[in-house]
Protein backbone atom coordinates (compact mmCIF):
# COMPACT_ATOMS: atom_id res chain seq x y z
CA UNK A 1 0.00 0.00 0.00
CA UNK A 2 1.40 3.38 -1.00
CA UNK A 3 -0.51 6.64 -0.91
CA UNK A 4 0.45 9.33 -3.40
CA UNK A 5 1.78 11.61 -0.69
CA UNK A 6 4.08 8.84 0.48
CA UNK A 7 6.35 8.88 -2.57
CA UNK A 8 8.14 11.65 -4.45
CA UNK A 9 9.80 11.01 -7.83
CA UNK A 10 12.03 13.02 -10.15
CA UNK A 11 10.96 11.43 -13.45
CA UNK A 12 14.48 10.06 -13.98
CA UNK A 13 14.48 7.00 -11.76
CA UNK A 14 14.86 8.51 -8.29
CA UNK A 15 12.28 8.41 -5.50
CA UNK A 16 12.14 9.78 -1.96
CA UNK A 17 10.17 7.78 0.61
CA UNK A 18 9.79 7.92 4.40
CA UNK A 19 10.31 4.70 6.31
CA UNK A 20 7.81 5.79 8.96
CA UNK A 21 5.00 5.72 6.41
CA UNK A 22 5.80 2.95 3.92
CA UNK A 23 7.68 0.48 6.15
CA UNK A 24 4.91 0.63 8.69
CA UNK A 25 2.89 -2.34 9.97
CA UNK A 26 -0.32 -0.35 9.54
CA UNK A 27 0.30 -0.23 5.78
CA UNK A 28 2.74 -2.91 4.67
CA UNK A 29 3.19 -5.44 7.49
CA UNK A 30 6.29 -7.56 7.14
CA UNK A 31 7.56 -5.75 4.03
CA UNK A 32 11.28 -5.03 4.14
CA UNK A 33 13.10 -2.12 2.55
CA UNK A 34 14.60 -4.45 -0.07
CA UNK A 35 11.18 -5.91 -0.95
CA UNK A 36 9.71 -2.42 -1.28
CA UNK A 37 12.55 -1.31 -3.54
CA UNK A 38 12.18 -4.38 -5.74
CA UNK A 39 8.45 -3.85 -6.16
CA UNK A 40 8.75 -0.15 -6.95
CA UNK A 41 11.47 -0.95 -9.46
CA UNK A 42 9.17 -3.48 -11.11
CA UNK A 43 6.08 -1.27 -11.12
CA UNK A 44 7.51 2.21 -11.62
CA UNK A 45 11.01 1.74 -12.97
CA UNK A 46 12.54 3.40 -9.91
CA UNK A 47 16.28 2.71 -9.75
CA UNK A 48 17.27 4.73 -6.68
CA UNK A 49 15.24 5.20 -3.51
CA UNK A 50 16.27 7.79 -0.96
CA UNK A 51 14.93 6.73 2.42
CA UNK A 52 14.13 9.38 5.01
CA UNK A 53 13.22 8.26 8.54
CA UNK A 54 10.08 10.38 8.99
CA UNK A 55 8.23 9.76 12.24
CA UNK A 56 5.40 7.41 13.17
CA UNK A 57 2.25 8.16 15.08
CA UNK A 58 2.52 11.93 15.24
CA UNK A 59 0.13 12.74 12.41
CA UNK A 60 -2.50 10.96 10.35
CA UNK A 61 -0.02 10.10 7.56
CA UNK A 62 2.84 8.76 9.71
CA UNK A 63 5.10 11.26 7.99
CA UNK A 64 4.24 11.48 4.30
CA UNK A 65 7.16 12.43 2.07
CA UNK A 66 5.23 15.34 0.56
CA UNK A 67 5.44 17.15 3.87
CA UNK A 68 9.23 16.84 4.10
CA UNK A 69 11.01 16.81 0.73
CA UNK A 70 10.06 17.41 -2.92
CA UNK A 71 11.89 17.37 -6.23
CA UNK A 72 11.60 20.67 -8.06
CA UNK A 73 13.62 19.33 -10.99
CA UNK A 74 15.91 16.31 -11.39
CA UNK A 75 18.81 16.67 -8.99
CA UNK A 76 17.18 19.48 -7.00
CA UNK A 77 15.26 18.87 -3.76
CA UNK A 78 13.46 21.42 -1.61
CA UNK A 79 13.25 20.21 1.98
CA UNK A 80 11.46 21.58 5.00
CA UNK A 81 12.97 22.70 8.27
CA UNK A 82 10.78 23.17 11.33
CA UNK A 83 12.24 26.16 13.24
CA UNK A 84 10.38 25.35 16.47
CA UNK A 85 12.92 23.58 18.69
CA UNK A 86 10.10 22.29 20.92
CA UNK A 87 8.43 20.51 18.00
CA UNK A 88 9.05 16.81 17.30
CA UNK A 89 9.52 17.76 13.65
CA UNK A 90 12.50 20.00 14.42
CA UNK A 91 14.86 17.05 14.97
CA UNK A 92 13.19 15.04 12.19
CA UNK A 93 13.63 17.76 9.57
CA UNK A 94 17.23 18.45 10.64
CA UNK A 95 18.02 14.75 10.22
CA UNK A 96 16.40 14.70 6.77
CA UNK A 97 18.59 17.59 5.65
CA UNK A 98 21.71 15.81 6.87
CA UNK A 99 20.76 12.70 4.88
CA UNK A 100 19.80 14.50 1.67
CA UNK A 101 22.98 16.57 1.58
CA UNK A 102 25.12 13.41 1.46
CA UNK A 103 23.27 11.51 -1.26
CA UNK A 104 23.14 11.20 -5.03
CA UNK A 105 20.26 10.44 -7.39
CA UNK A 106 19.79 7.59 -9.88
CA UNK A 107 22.11 9.32 -12.37
CA UNK A 108 24.88 9.82 -9.82
CA UNK A 109 24.31 13.55 -9.35
CA UNK A 110 24.87 14.97 -5.88
CA UNK A 111 21.56 16.40 -4.74
CA UNK A 112 21.24 20.17 -4.57
CA UNK A 113 19.21 20.72 -1.40
CA UNK A 114 17.27 23.95 -0.92
CA UNK A 115 15.93 24.55 2.60
CA UNK A 116 12.45 25.96 3.06
CA UNK A 117 11.97 26.93 6.69
CA UNK A 118 8.48 26.70 8.12
CA UNK A 119 6.66 29.63 9.74
CA UNK A 120 7.48 30.74 13.27
CA UNK A 121 3.89 31.82 13.89
CA UNK A 122 0.47 30.87 12.50
CA UNK A 123 -3.00 32.34 12.74
CA UNK A 124 -4.79 31.10 15.87
CA UNK A 125 -8.31 30.55 14.54
CA UNK A 126 -7.92 26.88 13.57
CA UNK A 127 -4.71 25.99 15.39
CA UNK A 128 -4.71 22.63 17.15
CA UNK A 129 -2.42 19.69 17.88
CA UNK A 130 -2.94 18.27 14.37
CA UNK A 131 -2.34 21.56 12.53
CA UNK A 132 -0.04 20.75 9.59
CA UNK A 133 2.49 23.59 9.46
CA UNK A 134 4.97 23.70 6.61
CA UNK A 135 5.43 24.85 3.04
CA UNK A 136 6.62 21.67 1.31
CA UNK A 137 3.11 20.39 0.62
CA UNK A 138 2.70 22.59 -2.46
CA UNK A 139 1.12 21.49 -5.74
CA UNK A 140 2.68 21.96 -9.18
CA UNK A 141 0.25 22.46 -12.06
CA UNK A 142 0.46 23.88 -15.56
CA UNK A 143 2.26 27.25 -15.40
CA UNK A 144 1.74 27.62 -11.64
CA UNK A 145 2.72 26.41 -8.19
CA UNK A 146 0.00 26.50 -5.54
CA UNK A 147 1.55 26.94 -2.09
CA UNK A 148 0.31 27.68 1.43
CA UNK A 149 0.69 30.81 3.50
CA UNK A 150 0.25 30.90 7.27
CA UNK A 151 0.29 34.58 8.17
CA UNK A 152 4.01 34.77 9.01
CA UNK A 153 4.90 37.52 6.54
CA UNK A 154 8.66 36.84 6.52
CA UNK A 155 8.38 33.06 6.09
CA UNK A 156 5.50 33.37 3.61
CA UNK A 157 7.50 35.82 1.49
CA UNK A 158 10.63 33.65 1.65
CA UNK A 159 8.56 30.68 0.47
CA UNK A 160 7.22 32.61 -2.48
CA UNK A 161 10.67 33.90 -3.44
CA UNK A 162 12.23 30.44 -3.13
CA UNK A 163 9.55 28.73 -5.20
CA UNK A 164 9.75 31.45 -7.86
CA UNK A 165 13.47 30.76 -8.11
CA UNK A 166 13.02 26.98 -8.25
CA UNK A 167 10.14 27.09 -10.73
CA UNK A 168 11.05 29.80 -13.28
CA UNK A 169 8.25 30.58 -15.68
CA UNK A 170 5.52 29.55 -13.27
CA UNK A 171 3.27 31.76 -11.18
CA UNK A 172 3.53 31.05 -7.46
CA UNK A 173 0.09 31.45 -5.89
CA UNK A 174 -0.22 31.29 -2.11
CA UNK A 175 -3.45 30.39 -0.36
CA UNK A 176 -4.70 30.50 3.21
CA UNK A 177 -5.19 26.78 3.94
CA UNK A 178 -5.81 27.01 7.69
CA UNK A 179 -9.03 25.01 7.47
CA UNK A 180 -7.29 22.15 5.66
CA UNK A 181 -4.17 22.33 7.84
CA UNK A 182 -6.35 22.05 10.95
CA UNK A 183 -7.32 18.58 9.76
CA UNK A 184 -3.68 17.56 9.34
CA UNK A 185 -3.42 18.08 5.57
CA UNK A 186 -2.17 20.44 2.93
CA UNK A 187 -2.57 21.41 -0.72
CA UNK A 188 -0.76 18.43 -2.23
CA UNK A 189 -2.74 16.09 0.05
CA UNK A 190 -5.93 17.05 -1.76
CA UNK A 191 -4.39 15.96 -5.07
CA UNK A 192 -2.38 12.85 -4.14
CA UNK A 193 -3.49 9.51 -5.52
CA UNK A 194 -2.02 6.02 -5.56
CA UNK A 195 0.45 6.91 -8.33
CA UNK A 196 3.26 9.50 -8.42
CA UNK A 197 2.49 13.02 -9.55
CA UNK A 198 3.05 13.22 -13.33
CA UNK A 199 4.04 16.88 -12.96
CA UNK A 200 7.45 15.57 -11.89
CA UNK A 201 8.30 14.39 -15.39
CA UNK A 202 11.49 16.31 -16.24
CA UNK A 203 10.30 17.84 -19.49
CA UNK A 204 7.60 19.79 -17.65
CA UNK A 205 10.04 21.93 -15.70
CA UNK A 206 11.21 25.32 -16.83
Amino acid sequence: MLEGGGIEVDGEGTAIITESCVLNANRNPGVSRAQCEAELSRLLGVRRIIWLPGIKGKDITDGHTDFYARFTSPGVVVAGLDPDTSSYDHAVTKRHLEILRKLTDAKGRALKVVVLQGPSTVRRKYENDQFAVGYINFYVCNRAVIAPEFGDSKADRNTRDTLCYLFPGRDVIQLNIDGVAAGGGGIHCTHSSSLPDRTHEPQRYG
